[in-house]
């Protein structure tokens, strides 16, 4: 999609740091924008800084399907028309312990959220893009998943690496029917070096009732970015932030010049996806996921959480 100007996009996970870039890289190009999310209260005062006449904030949980659709049409309904729909919402589940030891509400959750949520939004929202053959379709997925998982990390990288995939499959099959429309994988990444702070990072905030798990942090969510700063300061290293404008630019160049890939390359990364492969022709063990990340809770510290400390 060369033109954006006029064109209208939903975008999911529409109150959060990610979202908020994506509505406003949009407005500047001409497009109009819903921006989707559970807060009311929250997409109200977004809508108010953003400040146009050509972006609406509308309530949604990406869990249930009639809610989707009714969001679909909501958008029709406002603009006339739907060109772009962007599946970023996402949450942090905030699980404790191993892989083998996190709540089963935790990982339903995650799944329902992360990986249903996009389904949900592609169920929805596809049928109309290939009805009136234009159109595309942008996943947020992440490089923990999508090049290779940090082991540490249990949850994200599983529901990251099915959204991935999923992506793979659609922009497949849309190809192999010939489809103007299309899709790209957005793996969010900056040129600048430092950590994309977004509401991911709020562990467990926003747990609906239904996932609850019976313990007091269901109502204290784990500050998962001050714990990742805290192990860092205790290496001698500095946490340093980078634009989530970046990965809002990215966005749109992956819609503007259907980009699949939707990534700035970076060295780390690259290195271990070549590790991957190389484990995978030579059938050796995955010695790649063995490393000291700082990002996630290393086993000392999972025990820890495990056990209420």
């Amino acid at each position: 999609m060369k033109e954006l100007r006029d064109k209208v996009a939903v975008v999911t996970g529409g109150s959060g740091g990610i979202g908020i870039e994506i509505g406003r890289a949009m407005l500047a190009r001409g497009m109009k924008v819903v921006l989707a999310d559970l807060s009311a209260e929250k997409l109200d005062a977004v809508t108010r800084d953003l400040g146009s006449p050509d972006v609406v904030g509308l309530p949604v949980d990406v869990t249930d399907y009639d809610a989707v659709c009714s969001l679909r049409d909501q958008t029709l309904d406002r603009f006339g028309a739907c060109h772009v729909i962007v599946n970023n919402a996402a949450v942090g589940a905030g699980a404790k312990g191993n892989v083998w030891e996190h709540h089963l509400n935790d990982w339903k959750w995650s799944l329902d959220v992360n990986v249903m949520g996009v389904i949900n939004g592609m169920n929805a929202f596809i049928p109309l893009l290939v009805e009136q053959d234009e159109g595309h379709v942008v996943n947020t997925s992440s490089g923990n998943g999508a090049y290779y998982p940090i082991a540490s990390s249990g949850i994200y990288p599983v529901r990251k690496s099915a959204v991935t995939t999923l992506t793979e499959c659609l922009w497949g099959q849309l190809r192999e029917r010939g489809s103007n429309v299309s899709a790209s994988l957005l793996l969010p990444s900056s040129p600048t070096p430092g950590v994309l702070a977004t509401g991911i990072w709020r562990a467990g905030a926003n747990r609906p009732e239904r996932y609850l798990r019976g313990d007091p942090d269901d109502e204290n969510p784990r500050d998962a970015l001050e714990d990742y700063k805290q192990r860092a300061a205790a290496a001698g290293q500095e946490v340093v932030e980078a634009p989530l404008s970046d990965v809002a630019d990215l966005c749109l160049l992956a819609i503007e010049e259907d980009r699949f890939w939707a990534t700035y390359e970076l060295e780390h990364q690259m290195q271990k996806l070549d590790e991957r492969y190389a484990s995978m022709k030579n059938l050796t063990s995955p010695d790649y996921l063995v490393e000291v990340n700082l990002m996630s809770a290393g086993a000392e510290e999972r025990d820890a959480q495990k056990d209420g400390a």
